[in-house]
């Protein structure tokens, strides 16, 4: 049987809700065993954000939520509750044993428990201690509470997104997940095992400080990069790019395509499957930057000559030529292409509460230590007796 990439490595988890939960998965995919700690009675507060609620074994809904399965497979649950100094002392010698502990509460909330990193530190000082909060641990705003949709906005990522401001239905969109706290998973877990690396060829542990709010403008990429070589703000463009043309949706005979054509031999092709091989060689169009500059011109062409095709045969037609295109898919279309059917982006986990759930497969394909799917996301305080006895010894 292979190994996992980090089989041996212990993780508590003080996280809850998605960004930290995201992070202790994937380490939990990788073969870390995650401890969750949970509070008595109510665990995770995603457990209650339903419905959907995930079918019992014979068919009834529960109370467990759909959304709490996204983010805590390969992991044991424990109830405690870390308000008592009972509580505080078994989470402390927990951490002595653990290799990572992740946290997501506020500024200098774990400090009056002595869970903190200074403290937990002290108890153990090859302990990497990963703090996620919305905006870090200093700064004027530091002890505000963050959350993704508030990010979202404040971060510019709403500016970005949505109809241009000439268009109907115009107006700032938020992303359609929580794609700060995803990222900010991410994010801390490359931190984690850049700490980890750090940790084993030092000795020492050391503190992340990562923010929802360094990560959303982090992300901004291209479009930051744009604002800061030019000092103009970016304005909302809907499902179009702004530094390529044609990079966008088109209507077509039955719905609606994505071009995304990345450079001129690409667009070439397009225009010869359009029937228009002259819009390739017109002074306007012939480049990216002319399309660019011209674009108030070109896509009306464009959306004139897609509505001609229904989408199926387009995209048959720009596949043969090798141009990029596709389907927007809605989740149930998605779920049944036969690409996302022959990667296994779908997962059934074997569940003592519900018979099996279905999940999303982690994206990470590893040749020698692949991903392995162990543990179902686990019932409130599950493996209490276990982890006591595996990590202290009880």
């Amino acid at each position: 049987m292979n190994t996992t990439a980090l089989q041996g490595l212990k993780v508590l988890d003080l996280s809850r809700v998605l960004a930290g939960p995201w992070a202790s998965q994937l380490l939990g995919d990788l073969g870390a065993d995650v401890v969750k700690v949970e509070r008595p009675g109510a665990g995770d507060d995603t457990r209650s954000w339903g419905p959907p609620w995930v079918p019992t074994a014979e068919g009834t809904p529960s109370r467990q939520a759909a959304y709490f399965q996204c983010a805590n497979r390969n992991k044991r649950s424990i109830a405690i509750d870390m308000a008592t100094p009972e509580g505080q002392a078994l989470i402390r010698e927990l951490a002595a044993q653990a290799d990572v502990v992740l946290e997501n509460f506020k500024v200098g909330g774990l400090k009056a428990y002595g869970l903190d990193w200074e403290s937990l530190k002290a108890l153990n000082p090859r302990l990497v201690y990963c703090s996620i909060t919305g905006f870090g641990q200093e700064g004027p705003y530091a002890h505000r509470a963050g959350y993704d949709f508030l990010i979202q906005g404040m971060g510019g990522l709403m500016s970005l997104t949505g109809r241009a401001d000439h268009e109907e239905g115009a107006g700032p969109q938020k992303v359609g997940v929580a794609l700060v706290d995803i990222m900010t998973g991410l994010y801390a877990t490359i931190g984690v095992l850049a700490a980890l690396r750090h940790r084993d060829a030092t000795g020492e542990g050391q503190h992340i400080d990562l923010a929802l709010l360094d990560v959303q403008v982090a992300a901004l990429a291209n479009q930051a990069a744009n604002y800061l070589t030019s000092g103009v703000a970016p304005k909302r463009m809907g499902n179009a790019h702004p530094n390529i043309v044609p990079y966008q949706d088109f209507p077509t005979a039955d719905g609606d395509m994505i071009l995304a054509i990345g450079n001129d031999g690409q667009f070439a092709k397009f225009c010869a499957v359009a029937g228009h091989p002259e819009w390739a060689t017109d002074e306007r169009f012939a480049t990216n930057p002319a399309r660019v500059a011209h674009r108030a011109v070109l896509i009306p062409l464009l959306r004139q000559a897609t509505v001609m095709r229904s989408t199926a045969e387009w995209i048959a037609a720009l596949e043969d030529a090798g141009v990029p295109c596709g389907p927007i898919n809605r989740l149930n279309e998605v779920f049944a292409d036969p690409q996302v059917l022959a990667r296994g982006l779908k997962v059934d986990m074997p569940h003592p509460q519900f018979g099996s759930v279905p999940l999303v497969a982690n994206p990470i394909r590893l040749s020698a230590t692949p991903v392995q799917y162990r543990v179902a996301p686990p019932t409130l305080d599950e493996h209490g007796t276990a982890v006591l006895q595996d990590w202290l010894g009880r």
